[in-house]
């Protein structure tokens, strides 16, 4: 049996004021394309960053992508995230440097060879359809165009899990439907879980998948 790329067994999650999430059990296995679903405040961004381990777990036990989160050291966080790529519903992009600038900051911060660069960061715009914007400026760029940036760093470590958080919230119909295809694809050719928080519920609907509720206080699967 496949070991799950994601692992929780009766995981509580807390913000200040109490649990917000608790009794969460959840497993997916390697290149499963999952959606997050529920109302906002009911917890889907804080379990993302939980699994990208930048909120603390209370109890219970996690592991993502062969880490055990509960007993994660400090050190060990950067290579944890080396093998996820996170998407951004505001897309985080640095708006003073334009797209390959953009790419070639996270290819330095995780040891990539300058010599390397240019030939990674080309495949990786080349792949989200985006080759001849290396050279723009963020702010010349559409939404649309963004978020495939934002892919695009996502992606440019070839990671084995993809989180993204609302990656349509800030789109149109038609770009929306452009930005999940995108997604699907990068899901079955590359192989990468995909795990996307949305509230999009037309995209869930014409990309059907696996849906996990957020309610209540607690993570569901209706299908299970």
């Amino acid at each position: 049996m496949e070991t799950p790329i994601i692992s929780l067994n009766n995981v509580t999650i807390s913000h200040d004021d109490g649990p917000l999430l608790s009794n969460i059990n959840l497993s997916i296995t390697p290149g499963e394309f999952v959606y997050l679903i529920g109302r906002s405040g009911a917890g889907k961004t804080s379990l993302l960053r939980t699994l990208y381990a930048d909120h603390d777990i209370d109890q219970g036990e996690a592991q993502v992508c062969g880490f055990d989160l509960t007993h994660l050291k400090h050190r060990q966080i950067p290579l944890l995230r080396r093998k996820i790529g996170i998407v951004f519903q505001n897309f985080r992009l640095l708006k003073d440097r334009n797209v390959f600038d953009n790419l070639a900051f996270v290819l330095q911060a995780t040891g990539w060879k300058k010599s390397e660069m240019e030939a990674q960061i080309t495949k990786v715009l080349t792949s989200v359809g985006i080759a001849d914007k290396a050279m723009s400026s963020i702010h010349h760029l559409s939404e649309g165009e963004q978020q495939r940036v934002g892919i695009a760093r996502a992606i440019i470590n070839s990671p084995s899990l993809i989180l993204a958080d609302e990656p349509t919230g800030n789109l149109d119909p038609a770009t929306s439907s452009d930005i999940m295809e995108l997604l699907l694809n990068i899901n079955r050719e590359m192989g990468t879980t995909m795990l996307i928080s949305t509230h999009d519920f037309m995209m869930i609907d014409k990309f059907q998948s696996r849906v996990l509720v957020c309610e209540n206080g607690t993570l569901t699967d209706p299908q299970q």
